[in-house]
């Protein structure tokens, strides 16, 4: 199969997931996604995708994901944090290696957010794939 054709096939599958967190309502997504799909994702976000890194602030500044939020998972009222954040948009989160932002995920998924992405393995296997960042 060609790049170009599992691109269109995980587009597709994205838009598909998409409509049905849409049109289902009670329908939550959570998606652990690899470097390829998530740079694909990123590409081609969904209406109001926040991009969350929720590494520490000297983490963030050494390199994060184009357009990224940053809110540090050691803060004391990093759940407080994410709680006031909109659960209807949609969410991509990553960490340095995955720890962070699974935990962070599953804090996400127990507040009740509709749509959350995660970056497997974190921006490690972000950089190992030679996706961009910037500083």
């Amino acid at each position: 199969m060609t790049g170009s054709r599992k691109r269109n096939i995980a587009a597709a599958a994205l838009a598909a997931a998409l409509m049905l967190t849409a049109c289902g309502g009670d329908t939550a997504v959570f998606d652990l996604t690899p470097a390829a799909e998530a740079h694909e994702l990123l590409a081609n976000q969904p209406a109001g995708l926040v991009v969350l890194d929720v590494r520490t602030p000297q983490e963030y500044g050494e390199g994060h994901i184009a357009g990224a939020t940053n809110i540090d998972f050691y803060e004391p009222d990093f759940v407080r944090m994410l709680d006031a954040l909109d659960k209807e948009q949609p969410y991509f989160v990553y960490c340095r290696s995955g720890n962070r932002s699974a935990r962070a995920v599953d804090a996400m998924r127990d507040l009740g957010f509709a749509e959350v992405y995660e970056l497997e393995g974190g921006i490690l296997t972000w950089l190992e794939a030679g996706l961009p960042v910037e500083s």
